[in-house]
C-alpha cells in the first residue's frame, strides 16, 4: 500500500475520472473550498446566463419571454432534471420556492391524506437533529392544525434502529433528513421508508445534503414525498430555488395548502374557483423567480453529464482520506471525528469536533481554506467531488495541524463571530 503523503494524493488526483469537471466551476486560485455542502461553487457561465436573462430575455423580450424564452415552463423543465438525479420518475418534481415552504406544502398534504384514511393518527415524528427550519415548520403546522396534532422528536439512534420505540399507531407522518447536516450521518432510504410504511405512517425525506452527492432512488425506495435545495451540491447559487417531489401514488390526492394561481389547472383562465393542475404543476404556488431559476439550471446541466456512481465513489474516497489523515496526523489533539466511519452511514462531508471549533475554523478560513462551523464545537468540511481533490484534503489537514500545534486559533480575531458561522 502506498504511503499516504501529498505525492500520493496528487497521484490520485491525476487518475480521478471526474478530474475534468473541476474546470466547470470558477473558484479563486488561492482558496480550498470545503463548504459546498452549504453553498456550492459558481459554475462557468453563470454571470453570462444572468446577463442574458436580464439584458435579452427581460430587456428585449420583456413579458413575451414567459412564452418565447420558456419562463413559464422552467419550474417543470428543471424539475425533470432534478428528478433524474433523485430517482423520481417523469412528471413528479418541480423546482420552486424554498425548502421550508415546500416542506410545509408536503407535510400539510401528507397529513390531509392521513386524516382521510386514518384520522386517529395526529403525531409527526422528526429527528431531534433535523435541520432546525424543518422542525420549526412542522411545529408551526401542528400549531395551526390544533386538534391534537403534535411534533415529537427522536434521536438518530432511534431512526437507525428502525424506530423500535416511537412508531406507534398515533404517528401519521415521519419527516427525515437523508443526511444529518451537522454530523454527516446518512440514513438508509429504502429500509427506513419500509419501516415507516409498515407502521402505517407516511414519510417525507429532506434531501438538501444528499441531492447531487449520492445515488438516490426515491421511487425505488417507495418514498412518499421529498424536498431539497439546489444551492448546495447542485451549485445553483445563493438562495436558488428548492424542489419538491411527490410519488405518483399520491399525486392526484395532493392537496395544495398554498393554492396559488400557478398551481391552477388553467391559471390564465382567471377563474375565481380553484382547480388544481394535474401532475407536478400542482405543487407550485405563485409567480417564479426566473433569474435565480435560470442560473440554477447551469449546475443541473453539469450533473446531466455526470455518473453519480462515480461521484459517490470519489466522495467516499475523499472522506476516507480525510479521516485517515485526521487520525494519523492530529491524534495528539482533542479532536473527535463525528461523521460515521462506515460508508453506508456517511454522507459527503467530514465533521470533526474540537473544544475551540469556531476559532479553529476561523483560523483556517483566514488561510483561504473555507469550511464552516456548527454548534456545538463542530467543524464541517463538505467534500464536493466535482471540484475537490485529494491534494486539497492533504493541505487542509496539514493546515489544521499547524494551527493546532501552534495554537494559532488563540488570537482575538478568531473569537469574533459574524451573523453567519
Amino acid at each position: 500500500m502506498a504511503t499516504l503523503d501529498r505525492a500520493e494524493c496528487e497521484n490520485r488526483d491525476l487518475s480521478d475520472p471526474l478530474r475534468e469537471f473541476r474546470y466547470e466551476f470558477l473558484l479563486p486560485e488561492d482558496v480550498i473550498y470545503l463548504d459546498g455542502n452549504s453553498l456550492g461553487a459558481r459554475p462557468k457561465g453563470a454571470a453570462e446566463r444572468a446577463r442574458a436573462v436580464i439584458e435579452d430575455e427581460w430587456g428585449t423580450g420583456l413579458i413575451r419571454s414567459w412564452n418565447t424564452a420558456g419562463w413559464f415552463e422552467l419550474p417543470v423543465t428543471l424539475g425533470e432534471k432534478i428528478s433524474g438525479l433523485i430517482g423520481g420518475g417523469a412528471g413528479t418534481t418541480v423546482v420552486t420556492d424554498s425548502t421550508s415552504i415546500n416542506l410545509f406544502k408536503a407535510a400539510s398534504a401528507a397529513l390531509k391524506l392521513q386524516a382521510a384514511d386514518a384520522p386517529e393518527r395526529r403525531v409527526i415524528l422528526t429527528q431531534r437533529e433535523n435541520f432546525p427550519s424543518d422542525i420549526y415548520m412542522l411545529q408551526g403546522l401542528a400549531d395551526q392544525l390544533g386538534d391534537g396534532y403534535e411534533v415529537r422528536l427522536v434521536d438518530d439512534t432511534e431512526v437507525t434502529a428502525g424506530f423500535p420505540n416511537t412508531l406507534t399507531d398515533e404517528v401519521a407522518l415521519v419527516v427525515l433528513t437523508h443526511v444529518n447536516y451537522r454530523t454527516g450521518r446518512l440514513f438508509d432510504l429504502e429500509s427506513t421508508t419500509a419501516a415507516v410504511h409498515a407502521a402505517g405512517a407516511l414519510v417525507i425525506w429532506d434531501l438538501c445534503h444528499s441531492a447531487g452527492a449520492l445515488d438516490i432512488d426515491l421511487a425505488g425506495a417507495g418514498a412518499d414525498m421529498a424536498v431539497g435545495c439546489t444551492y448546495k451540491f447542485l451549485n445553483g447559487g445563493p438562495g436558488s430555488p428548492a424542489f419538491i417531489w411527490v410519488s405518483e401514488a399520491h399525486q392526484d390526492r395532493f392537496a395544495q395548502p398554498l393554492s396559488g394561481w400557478w398551481s391552477h389547472e388553467n391559471p390564465f383562465e382567471m377563474s375565481p374557483e380553484y382547480a388544481p393542475a394535474a401532475g407536478s404543476r400542482r405543487y407550485l404556488t405563485g409567480t417564479q423567480g426566473i433569474l435565480s431559476m435560470s442560473v440554477a439550471e447551469l449546475g443541473l446541466d453539469i450533473f446531466g453529464r455526470v455518473d453519480m456512481a462515480a461521484v459517490r465513489a470519489k466522495s467516499l474516497d475523499l472522506s476516507d482520506t480525510f479521516i485517515e489523515l485526521v487520525d494519523t496526523r492530529l491524534s495528539h489533539h482533542p479532536i473527535e471525528v463525528v461523521t460515521p466511519r462506515e460508508h453506508e452511514h456517511r454522507g459527503s462531508q467530514v465533521s470533526i469536533a474540537h473544544p475551540e471549533g469556531f476559532a479553529v475554523m476561523s483560523a483556517l478560513i483566514e488561510r483561504g481554506i473555507i469550511g464552516d462551523y456548527r454548534e456545538p464545537s463542530v467543524l464541517r468540511f463538505g467534500l464536493t467531488p466535482l471540484y475537490i481533490g485529494f491534494a486539497e484534503v492533504w493541505d487542509t489537514v496539514e493546515a489544521l495541524r499547524d494551527i493546532l500545534d501552534n495554537r494559532l486559533w488563540d488570537a482575538p480575531q478568531h473569537k469574533v463571530r459574524g451573523a453567519v458561522t
